[in-house]
Parts: structure tokens; sequence; C-alpha cells
């Protein structure tokens, strides 16, 4: 491999050569990649994501118990018609979030994610902050969805028989493995758990679409029927009490807020996969640009029919949302037993086992990498970064895996309290990282501003800005200030309030704390750095393009291969 001290020269004869010779591979892209990290040999990431597995991934990231499960209860909390304003106007927000961190990964990709982006073009204390506190999350989501399986599995074998810390170590055991083989087995995992997902999900809604315009066993044309009765709104009712008329309504609308944020976590998910991306520069925009149609068709258009399916005061849906995790939870299940359809709850149930599996894994995956960034960019013991032949970092993986053990809470006969306990502690601290990637974002656009840069240059420009980032950023605080103020409702709800809110003092005290500590200042528009390591970029995509033109010169797609080019693998 060139070295960059070399002359311009030189390496464009090592790579007319390598290419020539056909030696040229992706791995050696990891020199350049480690100069831009400063990662030490023993100490490095590999790119072996490739588009298809960072696309699947992004498409299929988020995709998991929020929706097939939890929509339930907001369905049962609002109506119909809440729910589907709810997830659309998150969707919104979500989609908001994603551009801005495109924007920034695309300028120059990091491995540290987040973390990097707001140490650099903002604060270190917001890098140090929002790095711990995604960490938090993931070290937290990934027993919390073990807990899950272990739940989902109890609709077949009953806790008496088999006790749920079984299951939960065989999930574990499993999860571990598999990302210990390093990312490139990692990434075809998940590719094609990612893929079943998505054929589940739209399944699903066009089951949904076919039970609403009568084409199940019954025969009954639901239409817009529960929009009417009992209605499309629902007011807010807790504990026998309920608030009446339009305000009762808002009220449930509000509430139902927090159940499409937790639906959505784990979308920017994508973000920590630029460190192992091959290309990343053409790769990560064209999945955040999927994520719109990823919003609208697999969260607001499955809600929109199922709200056409299932009434909001329907019996099984009640029980739907007492129940724990399994299918017996799932709203779409009681839509497919009030059509009189047969066997197909078990089918959903398997289903939702996968989904869970898959998500346990991405969720291990990405707490781990975040604590390699942590500690590539020197706020976690450097011991973290080290890594494997495979690229690994299994000291991270080792740690992040200890906290797994919060699963076997769930052999306890309150379980179901502990998963929403988790999930209440989950949302908050996602919705922080969602506000620290735009405040970063809109640092990062004051400093191109300051420093002469046209965005019109930008390989990826965010659309809607710079108006997307302030108004999403404006509403992520609202949606964290109001997420548990049902606590508040009729009677004080302390394991509500402190559960829903907790990771906003954590946040505060990682943040100022560091700076108090460090003595770091935020960065003038003018003092950031938007230049260091972006030549190595430009060179690495310079020299993985030509690579890719020769070798497609040499060996030209087959017809089948063309086909292929302009349908499916126009997503990839």
């Amino acid at each position: 491999m060139s070295n960059f001290n070399e002359p311009a020269s030189k390496m464009d004869a090592d790579m007319e050569k390598n290419a020539m010779t056909q030696e040229y591979t992706l791995n050696d892209f990891d020199d350049m990649k480690n100069e831009i990290h400063e990662a030490e040999p023993g100490h490095e990431l590999h790119r072996d994501l490739k588009a298809r597995h960072i696309t699947m991934i992004a498409i299929g990231g988020a995709l998991g118990t929020g929706l097939i499960i939890g929509s339930g209860s907001a369905l049962a909390t609002a109506g119909p018609a809440a729910i589907f304003i709810a997830y659309a106007f998150v969707g919104l927000i979500v989609y908001m979030v994603m551009c801005a961190l495109g924007e920034m990964a695309t300028w120059i990709p990091l491995a540290d994610g987040f973390s990097g982006y707001a140490s650099r073009f903002c604060d270190p204390a917001l890098g140090f902050a929002v790095g711990w506190t995604y960490f938090f999350k993931y070290i937290i989501v990934t027993p919390n969805q073990l807990t899950a399986g272990a739940l989902v599995i109890q609709y077949w074998i009953s806790r008496d028989k088999v006790n749920p810390g079984v299951w939960i170590t065989v999930i574990f055991i499993i999860i571990l493995f598999v990302n210990l083989f390093g990312v490139k087995f990692f990434g075809e995992f998940e590719f094609w758990l990612s893929s079943f997902k998505v054929i589940t999900v739209i399944g699903l809604i066009i089951l949904t679409l076919i039970i609403a315009l009568g084409g199940g066993p019954d025969h009954d044309r639901r239409g817009f029927r529960y929009w009417k009765d009992p209605g499309a709104f629902k007011e807010y009712t807790k504990n026998g009490h309920t608030i009446t008329g339009s305000e009762g309504k808002f009220v449930s609308w509000a509430a139902v807020l927090v159940t499409a944020v937790f639906a959505y976590l784990g979308t920017e998910l994508v973000g920590v996969t630029v460190g192992e991306a091959q290309n990343p520069r053409r790769n990560i925009p064209r999945a955040i640009k999927l994520t719109f149609y990823r919003i609208m068709i697999f969260y607001v258009v499955s809600v929109f029919f199922l709200g056409m399916c299932v009434a909001y005061n329907d019996n099984k849906l009640v029980f739907a949302t007492k129940a724990s995790t399994s299918a017996s939870a799932s709203p779409f299940v009681v839509a497919i037993e009030n059509a009189g359809i047969k066997v197909l709850p078990q089918i959903i149930n398997a289903a939702i086992l996968l989904f869970i599996f898959s998500a346990s894994n991405s969720d291990l995956y990405i707490a781990t990498r975040t604590l390699y960034g942590l500690s590539v960019n020197g706020k976690a013991p450097k011991f973290f970064s080290r890594t494997n032949r495979m690229g690994v970092p299994y000291f991270a993986l080792g740690f992040s895996s200890l906290f797994c053990g919060l699963a076997y809470l769930n052999c306890s006969a309150n379980s179901a309290k502990v998963f929403n306990y988790f999930v209440n502690v989950v949302s908050i601290l996602g919705l922080l990282t969602w506000i620290c990637i735009l405040v970063t974002h809109i640092y990062f656009m004051r400093a191109l501003k300051a420093q002469g840069i046209d965005r019109n240059t930008l390989v990826y420009k965010a659309p809607f800005q710079p108006y997307g980032s302030y108004i999403s950023l404006g509403f992520c605080c609202l949606i964290a200030l109001i997420k548990n103020f049902t606590a508040f409702v009729f009677e004080f709800d302390k394991t509500n309030f402190i559960t829903g809110y907790i990771g906003i003092p954590v946040f505060l005290a990682l943040l100022f704390g560091y700076k108090f500590i460090m003595k770091t200042k935020s960065f003038k528009p003018e003092e950031v750095d938007l230049h260091s390591f972006k030549d190595i970029i430009d060179r690495e995509e310079e020299l993985f393009l030509q690579n890719q033109a020769r070798e497609r010169e040499l060996h030209p797609p087959s017809k089948l291969g063309k086909i292929y080019e302009n349908s499916i693998g126009l997503l990839f």
C-alpha cells in the first residue's frame, strides 16, 4: 500500500499497477482509514460492509417490536387517526435527523460516528456526552431485546416448563458469536435477517389492506368504519379517569408520540456503520435517501391500514395491550383473528422472534462500535479500541456483553414491568441522541458558511436546510420534555416519571462534567476543523471508483446483471 507522504505520481503509478493486476482490494483502504482515525496497528476496523449490507441494515434497522407490537398500545390509547398523525409527524423529524447525519457523514466519514462529529464540529464535551449516552442506550436496549425474545418464546412454551433464562442464554450466545466473526459475517447475516423483516412487514401491510377491503374469510368490508364508530380519536383515559372533549383527544395524541419515538429508534444506526462501509460517500447517502420511503411505507402506511382493521376499543386489542411481547400482543394478530384467518398468528410469532433476534444482534454491534469510537477518540480507555485480525474490537464487545446479564431480570414474575421500564429509559436516550445530531449539524452548517464553502458543492446536501434542522431540533426538545407528562395526570406516577426522564440529568452531568474537568469550549464557526483528513477521503474515493471502473471494464456485467442493476440494484 502506498504511503500518503509519497509523491502523487508514485501513488498514481501504484494505483494503475494494482488496477491492471487486479491485486487492489477493498482492505487496502484500511491504511487510509486508520490514518483518518489515528488508529494504531491492532486497533483498526475493516471496511467489509458492502452497499447492499448498508442499504438493508438502514431499511430494516428499526423494524421491530416498536412497530409490530407497540402500535397496539398506541391504537388503544389514542385511536386510528391520532396514531397515523403521530407516526407521520415523528417520521418527518427522523428523516430530518437522518439527512443531517448524512451530510456530515459524507463530508468526512468518521468511525466514531455521532461522537466524532460532535467533538470535531461543535464541542468535545458534547461528543463525550452523546457518545456515552448512545452507549448507555444500547447496553440497555440489548438486554431489553433478549427479554422480549424470551417472552415471545413463552407463546409456545410456558415459563413453568422452561425457565426464560434458558432462552436468554441461547439467544445471547448466538448473537455474541455472530459479532465475534467480524463485520463481513455480521453484515451478511443482518442483510438476510433485515430482508426477511422487510418482506414480513410488506406482507402485513398487504394483508391488512385486503382485510379492510373485505378480502378476508369473513368477507367483511371494513373500510373506514372504525374511524366513525368508535371514532378516529380517543379521549385520554387513565385508571378509570377520563379527560373529555378535544382536550382529552389532544392529550391522547401527545401521549402516543413516545410510542412513535420508540418505534423509530435505531434508524440512525447507519451512522455508526460509516467506519466499516465501502465507499461511504456513495453508499451512506443512498441508504439515507431510502429512509424517507421506509418511513412512509413501513410505518405510516402500516398504521393507517391497521387503524382500518381494528377498533381502538376492541376487546382483543385491550387484552393484547396487557399481554407481554408475543404474537398475542400484536394488533396485527388481532386484525387477523377478527378476519377469521387461522394458523397465521403462529407464523407472526415466529416472525416477531426473528425481528427481536435481528434487533438484539445489531444492538450489540452498535454498543460495541460506539465504545470503540469513544476509545479511538480518546474518551474511553484505549484498550477498548483493540481489535483482532477480523477487525472486531473484542474488549469493547466483551464489556458490552456483560450488560446483557440485565436480561435475566426477566426470570422474575414482574418481567413485563422490567421490559416497560427499559423501554421508557431507552426512549429518552434516543431522543437525546437525535438532539445532539441536529445541534452538531447546525454547527457544521455555520462552519461551512463562515469558511466560504458552498453547500451545493457537497457530495450529499440535506434538504430543507437550515430550517429543517432547527424545526426538528425544537420538536425533539419538546417531545423530550413532555414525553412522560402523563405521569402527572390525575395522580403522580413516580416510577413512570423517573424512568422517563432519568436520561436528561445523566446527559447533562456527562456534558458539564467533561467541560468542567477538561476545560473545553464550543468552537466558533471559523475555528471548526473541516479539512483535516478530507484529502485522504477524497483520494480513497477516487481509488475505489477507478478500481471499480477497471473491474467493470475487464469483467462487464451479463444481460441478467444489467437487468438487476436497473431494477433491484438501484436500491443497493
